[in-house]
C-alpha cells in the first residue's frame, strides 16, 4: 500500500490576504481502489501529519485499511499534504500569507483537477477537521458526509491563545520545534492523562521526572522529522478556522451544507471543548435534520482521537 505523493502544480493562485502564488504545489495519495471506481473519503490531516494516511508510517492506520472501519477494500482513500507541511518538499515561509480557507480552496482545486464530483466523506481531526468544515462551507455539495472530530468551525479564543504562544515560541526560543511541541503537548493531553501515565515517578538516570524526559523525547523527536517553516504555517492555519469570516452568520453558511454532519467531540478536549462542539450541534440542530452529536470518553484529551480506536469505530461505524 506504500506510495509517494503525487504533484500537482496550481497556476495563479490569491490567498484571501491578497498574496499571489504564480504557482503552488499540491500533492496527494491514494489508497485503497483507483480513482473513481469506488466511493471517495477525503481525508485531512492533522497539525504534524500529512498524506500518508495507511502503510508502514501511516499515522491512522488503526482507523483506515483492509478490513478496518474505513475500509480500503471499499472506498478510495485520497489525502492532500497541506502545502508547506513539508512531507513533499515544499517550502512556504511566509506562514502568515496563508489561513485555514486558502487551504480549503487549494484542495477543491485538486478536487476539481481530479475530476471528482462529489466525495463520499470528508473526515479530519484537529486543524483537519477545520480545514473539512471550511471546503464544506464553500461547496455546500461537495460530500454526501462530513465528519468533524476533536474540532470545530471556528478557533475560540482560547485556541487563538495557545496558537499565539506557540508562535512566540517558535519565533523566539532557541530550539522553536523541540520548545513548541513541549507545550503543545500540555495542550493535547489532560493533566489526568500524565497523572495514569506517570505517576510523578523519576528517571533515575536523567534525574529528572519522567513527565520531563517523556516531553524532552516528543520535542526531539519532531525536531527530527519536521521543519520550522511547517510548524509556523500549520500552527497559523490552527489559530485561523472560520467559515464566517468576511461573509455571512453561521446560520446562513451552515444551512446551505447539504452533507450529513457527524459531530465527533471528546469529553476531556481543552483544545475544542464538547461546550463548543455542543453549541454548533444545537445551533445546527435549528435548521438542519441530518446532524448528530457524538463523544469520545477519554482522559486523555485532545489526543484521544488517534489514541481511542475502538471508540471511533463504534461512533464511525453506521457511516461507513
Amino acid at each position: 500500500m506504500e506510495n509517494k505523493p503525487t504533484p500537482i502544480t496550481l497556476q495563479n493562485f490569491t490567498t484571501e490576504s491578497g498574496a499571489f502564488y504564480a504557482t503552488l504545489n499540491l500533492s496527494f495519495q491514494v489508497f485503497g481502489p483507483a480513482l473513481h471506481t469506488a466511493p471517495i473519503v477525503l481525508v485531512n490531516h492533522a497539525l504534524t501529519g500529512n498524506s500518508q494516511v495507511v502503510g508502514e508510517n501511516g499515522w491512522w492506520n488503526d482507523l483506515i485499511g483492509e478490513n478496518k472501519t474505513i475500509d480500503t477494500n471499499k472506498y478510495t482513500i485520497l489525502a492532500f499534504n497541506v502545502p508547506g507541511n513539508g512531507f513533499d518538499d515544499t517550502i512556504i515561509e511566509n506562514y502568515l500569507d496563508f489561513n485555514t480557507r486558502d487551504i480549503a480552496k487549494i484542495f477543491i482545486e485538486g478536487i476539481h483537477f481530479l475530476k471528482i464530483k462529489q466525495l463520499y466523506a470528508i473526515i479530519g481531526g484537529s486543524v483537519g477537521g477545520g480545514i473539512a468544515w471550511e471546503i464544506a462551507a464553500l461547496e455546500p455539495k461537495i460530500t454526501q458526509h462530513l465528519i468533524p472530530i476533536a474540532t470545530d468551525w471556528k478557533s475560540t479564543d482560547w485556541l487563538i491563545a495557545n496558537c499565539f504562544l506557540q508562535e512566540q515560541i517558535l519565533n523566539n526560543s532557541s530550539k522553536p520545534i523541540e520548545d513548541a511541541r513541549i507545550h503543545a503537548m500540555l495542550c493535547y493531553r489532560t493533566p489526568e492523562s500524565f497523572k495514569s501515565k506517570f505517576q510523578r515517578t523519576t528517571n533515575e538516570e536523567l534525574a529528572i521526572f519522567n513527565i520531563e524526559s517523556w516531553l524532552c523525547h516528543h520535542g526531539e523527536k519532531l525536531q527530527k522529522r519536521f521543519q520550522l517553516s511547517s510548524y509556523r504555517l500549520m500552527n497559523q492555519l490552527l489559530k485561523t478556522i472560520d467559515i464566517t469570516r468576511n461573509s455571512d452568520s453561521f446560520e446562513e453558511i451552515a444551512s446551505k451544507i447539504e452533507a450529513d454532519i457527524h459531530i465527533i467531540g471528546i469529553d476531556s478536549d481543552l483544545f475544542f471543548t464538547v461546550s463548543e462542539n455542543k453549541a454548533t450541534y444545537k445551533e445546527l440542530k435549528k435548521y438542519k435534520n441530518n446532524v448528530t452529536y457524538q463523544e469520545i470518553v477519554s482522559i486523555h484529551g485532545h489526543d484521544a482521537f488517534l489514541i481511542e480506536y475502538k471508540q471511533l469505530d463504534n461512533l464511525l461505524a453506521s457511516i461507513f
